[in-house]
């Protein structure tokens, strides 16, 4: 598993008019290639009567499958752009449909190329770009009477609350890095006297909204 990487935060559209041609972007997470070419697929059934859909991803830890298609657009004008998008925001497990329109006016090889490199990137700026950073969660049971200090600390320091469990006692998640595991324990032992009992819990990532 990566321990850091960039992609989508999730589905998402939008839509731009260039020379009268409608450039409708759909983009969503993809972690296999099988997910891809459903979401393709998916995308194709409903604007069936679309001149053009083309599209493009990335998919794997090392970005070993990459695809593009111009669906009827001259060659290299459209899925290149659209992957070529992708790879300068260096993300990973993306999929992106640009269906098109045509309004009547030819935009050239040039213009093509320049239309559905926007549209893709507009349309990655609409849904959003996180990180997903691979975090250990360290699971604190405490006692009620220092849940209010405890929450109050742990959100204002470094780490990140990811969840609170109420039962017999309360135990709090907290998403930690790494390197940072001792020096947490340590921290929630000092806060709390003693008394709190800290174990490690599942390794999961944590997403970071970098840009919307």
């Amino acid at each position: 598993m990566l321990s850091q990487y960039y992609t989508v935060k999730g589905y998402g559209e939008n839509e731009i008019v260039i020379q009268k041609s409608r450039f409708i972007a759909y983009i969503s997470r993809a972690e296999t290639e099988e997910e891809a070419q459903q979401f393709i697929a998916d995308i194709k059934k409903k604007h069936w009567n679309a001149t053009h859909n083309c599209s493009a991803y990335m998919v794997g830890e090392r970005n070993q499958i990459q695809k593009a298609n111009d669906d009827g657009e001259p060659s290299g004008t459209a899925g290149i752009p659209m992957l070529e998008v992708l790879k300068k925001r260096n993300l990973k497990d993306t999929v992106v449909v640009v269906t098109r329109y045509f309004g009547g006016i030819k935009l050239g090889a040039g213009g093509l190329i320049r239309a559905y490199g926007r549209a893709t990137s507009e349309g990655l700026n609409a849904v959003g770009i996180v990180e997903r950073k691979l975090m250990q969660i360290m699971k604190t049971k405490i006692d009620y009477s220092w849940l209010g200090k405890i929450e109050n600390e742990i959100r204002s320091s470094v780490y990140t609350l990811k969840d609170i469990h109420y039962a017999d006692v309360v135990e709090v998640e907290t998403f930690v890095e790494e390197s940072q595991k001792a020096a947490f324990e340590q921290w929630m032992i000092e806060l709390t006297n003693g008394q709190a009992i800290i174990r490690e819990g599942d390794v999961l990532y944590q997403e970071r909204l970098v840009q919307k």
